[in-house]
């Protein structure tokens, strides 16, 4: 049976302090896998998606240890496996806080195996077969290499009329607000459905407009099909056939706010490759991040019952 959503990308294993305690003074961390890509395949797969998490990984106890602890949430993994030993897993580690400290990562994800994935090592024929293949603009900023073979496989998903579905992601931690702009907008060439934070826009697309303005001008510049703008706890909202839908965000006590855009981006696909309609999809999205910022952890372990009765509580949506 073919795939309806295929992911690819880099997932880390998540090191963090219990109880907000500090990086210098813990005695013991809580372990997870975590990583963009892997995190939005487990939300579409709760929602009723197929899903295939695919990546290259150490062959050590540490690469098992991701592989391991993403199967448990019930998604295909699809991994080509290294003995290099010039390679290694990636990690990051948390700091949890509230205001005023904050919270704080600590990224020790330098020579992961995944930054030296090639499309020949990958199945790309998997992706041809899929419903839908999504990356995020992390995965081009972990390396040269990376770059080449994301938007190889972007390029080969849209040839073979698999939708591409790509969010920007940024992170400042890892490259430069203008090699992002350079790299994701000629990654912009092969997507369907962009899904960009409005924050995102403003660091490197050097975009002032409001996130409507924001929305018409990305879908004429470079003909998207959906383009869907996060703005935090404002919701969201989608262009899509000239038409702008609003999704206001859902009131949540935030236990973990990590992952959280990728558990929109799960739902809205699924949703959307399930055949809802694009008011329905930003529902559900917003739905199943309100309920990811519940859980710790990256993962949003969330079931479809419990998102349905979201959904149900705060009909609120706007369409123009």
């Amino acid at each position: 049976m073919s795939d309806d959503l295929v992911t690819f990308g880099e997932t880390m294993l998540r090191l963090s302090p219990p109880n907000d305690e500090r990086l210098e003074t813990a005695r013991e961390f809580e372990v997870r896998a975590a990583g963009a890509e892997s995190n939005t395949a487990i939300a579409a797969e709760r929602l009723g998606a197929v899903t295939t998490w695919m990546s290259k990984l150490p062959n050590t106890a540490l690469g098992h240890r991701v592989d391991g602890g993403l199967r448990q949430y019930g998604i295909n993994t699809d991994v080509v496996w290294t003995d290099d030993d010039d390679v290694r897993q990636g990690t990051y580690y948390l700091e949890s806080a509230g205001r005023p400290r904050g919270s704080n990562v600590v990224y020790d994800r330098e020579d992961a195996a995944v930054t030296t994935a090639t499309p020949e090592e990958l199945d790309v024929d998997r992706i041809r077969n899929a419903q839908a293949f999504y990356t995020t603009g992390i995965t081009p900023a972990l390396s040269p290499q990376l770059r080449e073979t994301a938007a190889t496989l972007l390029d080969a998903a849209q040839q073979a009329g698999t939708m591409t579905a790509f969010d920007v992601n940024y992170r400042s931690k890892l490259w430069s607000p203008e090699e992002a702009r350079k790299t994701v907008t000629q990654f912009f060439q092969v997507v369907d459905v962009l899904i960009i934070a409005l924050k995102d826009a403003k660091a490197i697309l050097n975009y002032e407009g409001d996130a409507t303005q924001l929305a018409h001008h990305l879908a004429s510049e470079f003909d998207f099909k959906t383009v869907v703008v996060t703005r935090g706890d404002q919701g969201a909202l989608a262009w899509n056939d000239n038409v702008i839908h609003e999704q206001p965000a859902f009131e949540t006590d935030t236990v973990d706010a990590v992952g959280t855009g990728d558990a929109f981006a799960g739902a809205f696909l699924a949703q959307r490759l399930s055949g809802a309609d694009i008011q329905k999809a930003l529902k559900y999205a917003a739905a199943t991040a309100a309920l990811k910022r519940t859980i710790p952890g990256d993962v949003a372990t969330v079931t479809k019952p419990e998102v349905d009765a979201v959904v149900n509580e705060g009909n609120a949506d706007i369409s123009r």
